[in-house]
């Protein structure tokens, strides 16, 4: 799901325990270069953009996680990183696998 700033805010209110993900460019220098070479934005459109996105930027700190996009492969490997973590949280496993470990913590009658 690919939503701005303020969408992550309104799913953070309906899905509390929601992960939220920020992806960051690595320089306000790489994302005008990464406008540009779109080919598809004037020079006014990529300015006025880049001025939202320096602001938009600034909410990094309410989300749970940051990726800076520098090399799409370790960028996609922290994306990966960061959802197998979230499956091994202990309300994720605890949940997933509750009768094993109900079994584990059962002491044996001897």
């Amino acid at each position: 799901l690919e939503i701005d700033w303020q969408g992550a805010q309104q799913v953070r209110k309906l899905f509390p325990d929601s992960k939220q993900i920020f992806i960051l460019p690595p320089s306000q220098f790489d994302l005008r270069q990464r406008l540009s070479n779109r080919g598809t934005d004037s020079v006014e459109v990529i300015e006025r953009r880049l001025g939202c996105a320096v602001e938009d930027m600034q909410q990094y700190v309410n989300f749970d996680y940051v990726i800076i996009n520098d090399d799409f492969n370790k960028a996609l490997h922290d994306l990966e990183s960061v959802i197998i973590a979230n499956r091994l949280v202990i309300t994720q496993q605890a949940s997933r696998h509750q009768k094993m470990i109900s079994e584990l913590i059962t002491p044996v009658e001897k």
